[in-house]
């Protein structure tokens, strides 16, 4: 119960100027969801289907029957809906970093022979798209170790960050410490900027991620459209950008490929991408170099360990 204290306070009233490069008003950060195929799934031994993040999450499937319309909605967005998204943001020369399950992305050759290519930012997803709180100590730690391996031998190199399934075990960020290797973890939904904690005696950063500005809304029935999604995510925008003037901040934009890799839900994307090309002194960025860019400008601070305060949690 000690490994994730909480902290209600943070940076408080007075964040830290970002520093971001160029004097950025916003970090904006894109992440693709590369989940389809690491599911639960009966082939798979865990004897149910998923159907998380599909368009029929109320499924009348039985649960010890596969799942077949559910499955094919996964690959739909392993076959289609990535390559839609990887088209958009590689003919806008956008960069975006992909939370990569090993075990999904092992299944896909040609996919991951394009990320390769594209020299993309890779944050290591899990082993599988599944429920780490679930897992025994023993299990998680072989999850982490076995999906680094297995992102090392597809994509050619280790992932530089680490977010499991929501949520992460109270044990999740321990064990990304102890492994070794990893130059964040974003399992954290609290703050518009990174931040520094203690995770076994080391300095350990955090770069939160979000569940707002997420594309998972349009599956839980609170945005209906394309268009709605584009609305919600330029509101988002606009207001980190207006704060940016004197406080620059980050925006996290999550996708799933098998959400807005749907054309109507695609629209959306390309209106907002184009909507926020569109605009001066915003720093689109991989997740790795925000994480660099703090751990330069903002190393972590000289306070006591175990400390909340300052630029610590």
């Amino acid at each position: 119960m000690t490994d994730r204290p909480r902290d209600f306070v943070g940076y408080g009233g007075n964040p830290p100027n970002a520093q971001w490069p160029g004097g950025a008003r916003l970090a904006l950060n894109f992440v693709l969801n590369f989940e389809e195929g690491s599911e639960p799934n009966q082939l798979d031994g865990d004897g149910y289907t998923e159907v998380g993040h599909t368009e029929s999450p109320a499924s009348p499937v039985p649960l010890d029957r596969r799942d077949l319309a559910a499955e094919s909605m996964f690959e739909y967005g392993s076959r289609v809906g990535f390559w839609r998204i990887h088209r958009m943001f590689q003919t806008r020369d956008m960069p975006y970093t992909v939370f990569a399950c090993a075990m999904a992305i092992e299944r896909n050759p040609p996919a991951a022979q394009a990320i390769r290519e594209a020299g993309l930012d890779v944050c290591c997803h899990g082993w599988r798209w599944i429920e780490h709180f679930k897992l025994t100590e023993a299990e998680e730690r072989e999850h982490i170790r076995r999906a680094v391996v297995s992102l090392e031998q597809t994509l050619g190199k280790k992932p530089d960050g680490w977010y499991c399934r929501y949520g992460p075990s109270e044990n999740t960020r321990r064990l990304v410490v102890e492994h070794g290797g990893f130059l964040y973890d974003s399992d954290a939904y609290n703050d518009d900027l990174p931040y520094w904690t203690t995770v076994l005696g080391q300095d350990h950063l955090v770069v939160p991620y979000g569940l707002a500005n997420n594309d998972g809304q349009m599956t839980r029935g609170r945005i209906g459209t394309g268009g709605q999604f584009f609305e919600f995510l330029k509101d988002a925008f606009d207001i980190l950008y207006e704060e940016g003037e004197t406080s620059p901040k980050l925006m996290n934009v999550g996708l799933h490929m098998r959400i807005v890799g749907q054309p109507a839900r695609a629209a959306g994307l390309k209106r907002f991408l184009d909507y926020v090309q569109s605009k001066p002194d915003v720093w689109i960025a991989p997740r790795v170099e925000i994480a660099r860019h703090w751990m330069k400008l903002h190393p972590a601070p000289l306070v006591a360990q175990g400390s909340s305060g300052g630029n610590r949690k």
